[in-house]
């Protein structure tokens, strides 16, 4: 199966007070060390794998990766995987958040492979005792029309979208889904201030 990863950059980062996309982490930034995650797990599955960033191209087209503005700005998630669908060649897209440090292309790789079999429009991951958490996920481009309809509507929840699309959830081990969203959770997740 082919498919393609996106990386959702394109959050105002207000809890954070910066753009946590570009907080160092292992000698890159965040944003670049989750893309590296998902071109890992895309590797496993394909060769020429590609990896596209969602946000601003001005501010991450250093990194390496192809760039790309949402499409319709303003709406959140909803517009970046939106964006994705509305992009790519493939039907099935891995589409994760860029604030979640922990995940590992193992995980991601279990996503792609219950996507192969699923007739569900989406799949979203599960951490230990979390929810489903719908930034990361594998999404079918037949999601387009209900993405549509979210954002004429101004409906911009993802929870609410994931349950309307009647996703499939699948467990992953461990708390790979932890994201950071504030200064100290940054401080507790990496021990150090950024």
């Amino acid at each position: 199966m082919r498919a393609l990863g996106y990386v959702l950059a394109g959050g105002q980062s207000t809890r954070m007070g910066r753009d946590k996309a570009l907080l160092s982490y292992r000698g890159a930034t965040l944003v670049e060390h989750v893309a590296r995650v998902v071109e890992g797990a895309l590797d496993a599955a394909q060769t020429g794998a590609a990896v596209t960033i969602l946000g601003d191209p001005v501010r991450y087209s250093q990194l390496g990766f192809p760039v790309q503005a949402d499409l319709v700005a303003g709406c959140g998630p909803i517009g970046g995987i939106f964006t994705a669908l509305s992009l790519s060649p493939c039907d099935w897209n891995l589409i994760v958040a860029c604030d979640m440090p922990n995940l590992s292309s193992a995980g991601l790789r279990t996503l792609l492979a219950c996507s192969r079999h699923s007739a569900a429009n989406c799949l979203v991951a599960s951490g230990a005792g979390a929810e489903p958490e719908p930034l990361c996920g594998v999404y079918h481009r037949r999601c387009l029309a209900a993405l549509d309809r979210a954002i004429r509507g101004k409906r911009f929840r993802m929870k609410n979208l994931v349950r309307e699309l009647e996703a499939e959830i699948v467990p992953l081990d461990g708390p790979v889904l932890a994201n950071v969203n504030t200064p100290d959770e940054w401080l507790r997740f990496d021990g150090q201030p950024g």
